[in-house]
């Protein structure tokens, strides 16, 4: 289990047009957001990702960069950033599921095709929302059993701007007995 103000697991993952993303060497202000996908299969993920998009220059203008990633191949991927005409999201790919598991996500197993006629993968995992500082610690997470129902960006740029302006610390870091 990730444990705010703890460090994360490291992520390193392939991109589509910036390289290799790593999380340990992310040069950004005040950290990163990390949207883990369930894939191109998704159509709940497409449209979760243009609202991502869209928020990319908002995170940005707080010191956050921010990146999406799936355990999708290079063409699965490339094929969603263009579908959301993506400009200014990173997007992350070939995540291993074992990786996937050390974040903490869901995984499922292939229900075949999709409503918008694409085949899910064999397995592949479920929905991960994080905000991770530049020191590598947990500062936000969600994770979901399902594609329904997710955190909305916009309220994660304004959580961010009340955790700035209040110097707001990571909360739900207690591991001790209860």
């Amino acid at each position: 289990m990730l444990v705010p103000r703890q460090k994360t697991p490291d992520l390193t993952v392939k991109t589509l047009d910036h390289g290799e993303f790593d999380l340990a060497a992310d040069q950004s202000e005040r950290g990163t957001v990390i949207c883990f996908y369930r894939g191109l299969h998704c159509p709940i993920c497409g449209n979760y990702l243009k609202e991502f998009e869209k928020q990319v220059p908002e995170f940005a203008a707080r010191g956050v960069s921010a990146i999406a990633i799936s355990s999708d191949g290079e063409d699965r991927a490339r094929a969603m950033a263009d579908k959301i005409e993506a400009q200014q999201l990173r997007f992350g790919y070939d995540l291993g599921l074992e990786k996937a598991r050390e974040w903490g996500l869901y995984i499922s197993t292939s229900r075949g095709t999709t409503s918008i006629g694409i085949e899910e993968p064999a397995l592949f995992s479920e929905p991960g929302l994080f905000m991770v500082t530049p020191e590598q610690t947990l500062y936000y997470g969600s994770t979901q059993t399902m594609p329904f129902v997710r955190p909305h960006f916009a309220e994660l740029v304004g959580a961010l701007d009340f955790a700035i302006k209040n110097d707001y610390p990571a909360r739900g870091e207690y591991t001790g007995a209860v």
